[in-house]
């Protein structure tokens, strides 16, 4: 089991550049991924993104990728015949407006055009580099969000035995709930037959009575899908989507279990239940 939030950070120096990379998730319903490279290394953007996505099912994850290079390789171009051009069109100027025609040399570069820089990236290269950076990066993300899945698990599974532990109450109380259904439909009878009165109608009225308010269904299939939700808890290593369906289910259940229920000591352990599916449910958010 997985958390859905996770972090790492990891730094490398090389020769002539270092490079960073930084992972966090948050909880999302489906896989959210934003992977930010600086402009010049957009094109391995899909690499990154395919390496990220076999080990990662669910969360917003958000990944940050920083190269700072120490030596800039630039390849500086001079434009004469613009600067030329500039000179010539500075000098009518200054000609015509009586300004002296002894023009600074700065003026003339700085004009748009004159110096041109043209910096050619090895892609490849800064591919080889930020990878194994990725890579290792991504392995502590995945070790953080493992943690705190494991946590995850023990906190899912100690909220799941109190819900079990509701569950058996109601399958306790059942035979329980029919017992006294039949002893208070013949102490009323009683009262108002005497000696007279009949076991069969008695009997009748009792399974009556308890069509309108069994829990056996409801407790069966409450038993079956906490048995399903166990099952996902401790060997589906991504449950998220199938808990929060479960989850649903058995709240179904003890929703029914409540509205049927005619007694203090059951309402009572309803609560509790509907108390720990929701916090079974609030969890279950927070995993793959």
């Amino acid at each position: 089991m997985t958390s859905m939030t996770g972090y790492s950070y990891v730094e490398q120096n090389f020769t002539d550049c270092t490079v960073s990379v930084e992972i966090k998730s948050v909880n999302s319903r489906f896989l959210d991924l934003t992977i930010n490279l600086p402009p010049f290394l957009n094109p391995l953007e899909s690499h990154f993104r395919s390496i990220i996505t076999e080990k990662v099912v669910r969360g917003k994850v958000d990944v940050y990728i920083r190269v700072k290079e120490l030596e800039s390789d630039v390849e500086i171009t001079a434009d004469t015949k613009a600067a030329l051009s500039y000179l010539n069109a500075i000098k009518k100027v200054a000609e015509a407006t009586g300004y002296s025609t002894d023009i600074p040399l700065n003026l003339i570069i700085s004009q748009p055009g004159v110096l041109n820089s043209n910096k050619n990236y090895d892609t490849d290269k800064y591919k080889n580099l930020i990878t194994p950076v990725f890579e290792n990066s991504l392995k502590i993300f995945i070790d953080d969000r493992t943690r705190e899945g494991e946590n995850l698990k023990k906190d899912l599974l100690a909220k799941l035995t109190k819900l079990e532990e509701c569950a058996a109450f109601f399958k306790e109380w059942q035979p329980k709930m029919e017992g006294i259904f039949k002893d208070q439909i013949t102490q009323k009878f009683n009262e108002l037959l005497g000696d007279h009165a009949d076991e069969n109608r008695i009997m009748t009225e009792t399974a009556a009575m308890l069509v309108k308010y069994t829990i056996n269904e409801e407790i069966v299939r409450l038993h079956s899908h906490l048995s399903a939700m166990k099952k996902e808890i401790e060997t589906n290593p991504v449950p998220g989507k199938r808990l929060d369906f479960l989850c649903q289910e058995v709240n179904r259940e003890i929703n029914t279990i409540g509205s049927k229920n005619q007694f203090a000591e059951v309402g009572a352990m309803v609560i509790n239940a509907k108390d720990s599916i929701e916090n079974i449910r609030e969890q279950a958010k927070n995993v793959e």
